[in-house]
């Protein structure tokens, strides 16, 4: 693949002290264009993206995969469609220059799905709370033992070629969406590789792993998805 198209989507939800300073370390040569997902935010996140540089979607139902699958939308209408998508947390706990090696097993040695796997890489002390490292586990063991792969991690920062991401019929709209992905990248015996990312404390205030609903909803979802597609 020479000089692929590659895009990143951004879902983000009152991100406003962050969303900005993740669009800026994204490398420039590498992305043609940066789209945000506004995630019915009530605070200035679509107008710090819009600042730095970033396409700003709405995406006013909440959901985590819902408003990834609005910017999938939004690539797929593109007049140049987009060879590779990369997918990145708006809340500034990953480093965005390591997009190229997310990207790098796509382009050079014809990976299908990337993963950047947090638990293969530097964490940062406290950047996971103990029910995130328990619920990777679980969910990693399950995938194993139920769809024969292998992951450390469902992380949230990916590269996927973009015709193998369609062909995925993504569906979930919440909590379930990155296990989602992978599982059904395994039943689709897509070439899957995961490569060790950074990550650090994220800005703000976790709307997930910061709440126990937060992180009984999540769990119970990406759980229950596991064993819906089995």
């Amino acid at each position: 693949m020479e000089q692929p198209i590659i895009v990143v989507i951004i879902p983000a939800f009152n991100e406003e002290n962050s969303v900005g300073n993740v669009i800026r370390e994204i490398p420039n040569q590498l992305v043609q264009e940066v789209i945000v997902v506004n995630n019915n935010s009530n605070d200035q996140t679509a107008v710090q993206a819009a600042q730095a540089g970033a396409t700003v979607l709405d995406e006013p139902v909440q959901g985590y995969g819902r408003a990834c699958l609005r910017g999938i939308a939004y690539a797929n209408n593109r007049q140049q469609k987009p060879d590779i998508v990369v997918f990145l947390d708006a809340d500034y706990s990953d480093y965005p220059a390591e997009m190229t090696a997310l990207v790098q097993p796509i382009v050079e040695e014809g990976f299908d799905l990337v993963i950047g796997s947090r638990a293969l890489g530097n964490r940062q002390r406290g950047s996971m709370t103990p029910q995130q490292l328990f619920g990777n586990w679980l969910a990693t063991t399950l995938l194993r033992w139920l769809y024969g792969v292998r992951y450390t991690d469902l992380g949230p920062f990916r590269a996927v070629r973009f015709d193998k991401l369609l062909a995925l019929e993504m569906q979930d709209t919440t909590y379930g969406w990155t296990v989602e992905m992978q599982l059904k990248a395994a039943k689709l015996g897509l070439r899957i590789m995961e490569v060790p990312v950074s990550y650090r404390k994220r800005i703000g205030f976790s709307k997930i792993s910061g709440t126990v609903k937060g992180t009984v909803l999540a769990g119970y979802k990406i759980i229950t998805t596991i064993f819906r597609y089995w």
